[in-house]
């Protein structure tokens, strides 16, 4: 069978910290991700990382790996053969240390099978499964109302013949209102299957970000598109935010830029953030003869240098 080197696929050193392996496989979860990421082999790339990290996100599974490359210079995809004995005294219980836990490839299939011993701890109760990560993409509307979403997520399960095997499930995920970037939802037992049953999925809120939108933790900042003469002039006009219709007040003389503040209008919470409204120019075409006469009109009569004393 074909050698894998799990620590160059979370392209971390062997001397990695537990935090650091949990970061990169983060990372890599949230670029691989099949709603975000646009490589063609994103799918592939997603078993390849829950693999190695469900080695070496757990230390004795861990443990076991070191202690099987150590002494040894192997490399990803060269062929080899583990030392008849290597697995023995890890995992709880004569069978040794079973792969048959985690995630698995053939090298996972063929590795765990082989290992046997004596363990030489007392016997441990059935591990439950490891938990697994992936990101979920929600719009910004969803923060404010809550919403109910279906993810598809490659997850291990275990076969008719007790196998693991990694597929495609589509949940349906509850989003409370309140959420925020980077903040992680837990769903209990849908993460890899273990003799004392499954982990928990735990997924990583992300945003759709409009061209109009940007976010600062619960702060939200949205883009408003305005004519020249609502900026010179003044007024009220009518402004679709995420949490509704709002009608606010242009002062007069304002500027494409000026911020306007709407206090408790940003992400729900127990500190509602707040809704900052960009104002943004936008100019009539002049596209027809009386639209370029207009023009020409204010160019005569309203000239001015705007760059006078930059």
């Amino acid at each position: 069978m074909e050698y894998k080197d799990y620590y160059q696929t979370l392209g971390v050193a062997k001397t990695a910290s537990d935090e650091d392996i949990k970061k990169a496989y983060r990372k890599l979860v949230r670029k691989y991700h099949p709603d975000l990421s646009k490589e063609a082999d994103a799918q592939q790339k997603t078993q390849e990382i829950n693999e190695a990290y469900s080695v070496l996100g757990d230390a004795e599974k861990r443990a076991a790996y070191d202690e099987l490359g150590r002494g040894h210079q192997y490399r990803a995809g060269q062929q080899f053969r583990p030392p008849p004995d290597w697995g023995h005294g890890f995992g709880g219980g004569a069978g040794g240390f079973r792969g048959g836990d985690a995630a698995g490839s053939d090298f996972f299939a063929d590795l765990f099978a082989n290992l046997g011993g004596t363990s030489r701890r007392r016997p441990q109760p059935p591990r439950r499964g490891e938990h697994s990560h992936a990101s979920i993409v929600i719009d910004v509307a969803d923060a404010y109302h809550g919403a109910t979403r279906t993810v598809s997520v490659m997850l291990a399960e275990r076969d008719a013949q007790d196998r693991i095997v990694t597929r495609e499930r589509n949940l349906s995920v509850s989003i409370p209102a309140g959420v925020t970037a980077g903040q992680q939802l837990r769903l209990a037992g849908q993460g890899q299957p273990g003799a004392g049953g499954p982990g928990d999925l735990y997924l990583e809120i992300q945003f759709n970000l409009q061209s109009r939108y940007r976010l600062e933790g619960r702060d939200v900042y949205q883009t408003v598109p305005v004519t020249p003469w609502e900026l010179a002039l003044g007024g009220e006009i009518e402004v679709t935010t995420p949490s509704g219709k709002v009608h606010v007040t242009v002062p007069q003389g304002s500027q494409s830029g000026r911020k306007l503040r709407l206090r408790g209008r940003g992400i729900p919470g127990k500190e509602a953030g707040d809704l900052y409204l960009l104002l943004e120019v936008v100019l009539p075409p002049a596209n027809s003869e009386r639209n370029r006469e207009l023009y020409q009109t204010m160019a005569r009569e309203m000239a001015f240098n705007p760059r006078a004393g930059t």
